[in-house]
């Protein structure tokens, strides 16, 4: 173990035995038997291990096998040398600041998100809270800090219990599936309330604060927007947010679906991040004293565009998400940027000069929140080091433009595996190891025979 790893190691297990002093008793009062540890895998699936109320207030150390967080979403795991054999332990290590009481859990039952930590104590690459948190902390070493927003789509289905029919609306309140096209509707919103009454609720408890909610233009699609904050905690609010999505919509006999493109025909759902950065004054580096924008903000818009079309992989992480990336559906299909324009990949909103920010309009629904911001903010902050000139602003329909970004998922694999900036960017052992999840899930996608092969092939070859 390195000194400065020690000294990080002894300060995080002081400050947890402060904080635990307390648990115990407090767990006792309230009866509480078991905590979730949980942390984001690759794909932003929540995975961990149920430990006793007792153990964790008394500090009970926590281990994980290395090679979870790169868990493929098929359970596969691969086996590329930079995950070695011995499949070696990590340190699970709470961040207390998330230790909430868990709103699904049927007898009373905390959870906490957590850190995966080497043994020498040092972050484990591959865990995708690590990857922003290192990226976080080269804006410190700048004197800057990142201010991060999310807007969350996803759809409400019925249940599902054959993933060879196509998803379903689910019957609200007034005794029928939704029909039609219902953005802002207020109705549409209130037929299946009591899904909404129970999930404002748990998010409430878990400490997400979440600022306007909406119907979105597909049928039975939302969208909840996330207020501005600390890229980590934000990610942790996105995260939990998923995961009470789909545990509350479980309860009412519903799915939360996150798929980029779940339903034929429908809106994809995005994740837009909006994004500023704040110097140690807390003045906002995109506004100059006299309101104007500066060389920094448009600098950072140069990094969003040199640099997105490598890490296409990590907004669009599945061969479904490719399908989201249709001209004239307000999901983008280049890197332009233009003012108030959602025809472009990244927006800038119409704002006071304290509030300038850039909207990166890439990521889908599904991308983990974590490596979606980690890959933005790294991709901002190497255009304010290098300090790239941003093209033009797009003005008109930012379609008309030609598409610049990788329209495939293989595409995607390859331009990332052949890149000489993600590894830069994200790690090179994160990359690689993220390559190495993303190839398996590929191969996997390929020996699938689809619906559409059945429905075209099967009567005419």
């Amino acid at each position: 173990m390195t000194s400065s790893a020690a000294a990080s190691w002894s300060h995080l297990n002081l400050a947890l035995d402060a904080d635990r002093a307390t648990l115990a008793a407090h767990f006792r009062e309230i009866g509480v038997r078991d905590v979730e540890c949980l942390f984001a895998d690759v794909t932003g699936y929540p995975r961990g291990k149920l430990m006793p109320a007792a153990s964790f207030a008394g500090g009970t150390e926590l281990r994980i096998c290395q090679a979870i967080p790169m868990q493929c979403v098929t359970g596969e795991y691969s086996y590329d040398p930079i995950f070695p054999d011995s499949d070696p332990d990590v340190r699970l290590v709470p961040d207390l600041a998330t230790l909430k009481r868990s709103p699904w859990a049927s007898v009373p039952r905390y959870l906490a998100v957590h850190d995966a930590y080497e043994m020498d104590g040092s972050l484990c690459e591959f865990a995708p809270r690590s990857v922003l948190k290192n990226v976080v902390a080269r804006y410190a070493a700048a004197g800057l800090t990142p201010v991060v927003a999310p807007e969350i789509e996803f759809y409400l289905t019925a249940a599902m219990t054959d993933p060879a029919q196509p998803l379903a609306s689910p019957t609200g309140k007034g005794g029928r599936p939704e029909v039609g096209q219902s953005a802002f509707s207020l109705n549409a919103l209130n037929e299946l309330a009591p899904f909404w009454d129970a999930f404002h609720a748990a998010i409430d408890g878990l400490g997400i604060r979440a600022d306007t909610w909406l119907h979105e233009v597909g049928e039975n699609q939302y969208e909840i927007n996330l207020l501005h904050g600390d890229p980590v905690a934000v990610a942790d609010q996105a995260f939990l947010f998923k995961t009470a999505a789909r545990e509350i919509a479980l309860q009412q006999g519903l799915n939360a679906v996150f798929m980029a493109k779940p339903v034929p025909g429908q809106a994809g759902s995005s994740m837009h991040l909006h994004q500023s950065v704040v110097d140690a004054q807390g003045r906002n580096i995109f506004s100059a004293a006299d309101g104007s924008a500066t060389e920094a903000f448009g600098h950072y818009i140069g990094g969003l565009q040199a640099y997105t079309p490598d890490l296409m992989l990590v907004y669009a992480p599945t061969v479904n998400s490719y399908r989201r990336y249709v001209a004239g559906s307000q999901a983008p299909t280049n890197v332009q940027w233009g003012h108030d324009n959602r025809t472009a990949g990244l927006r800038v909103p119409v704002s006071g000069p304290a509030a300038r920010r850039v909207e990166n309009r890439l990521a889908g629904a599904d991308a983990n929140p974590y490596l979606a911001m980690a890959a933005t903010l790294a991709a901002g902050l190497a255009g304010l080091e290098e300090r790239c000139q941003p093209a033009e602003p797009v003005q008109g329909n930012g379609y008309d433009q030609a598409r610049d970004l990788p329209r495939t998922f293989d595409a995607a694999l390859n331009q990332m595996a052949s890149s000489r900036h993600a590894a830069r960017l994200l790690g090179e052992r994160f990359v690689r190891g993220y390559l190495a999840v993303k190839t398996l899930e590929h191969e996997h996608f390929l020996r699938e025979v689809t619906a559409w092969e059945r429905r075209f092939l099967l009567p005419q070859v």
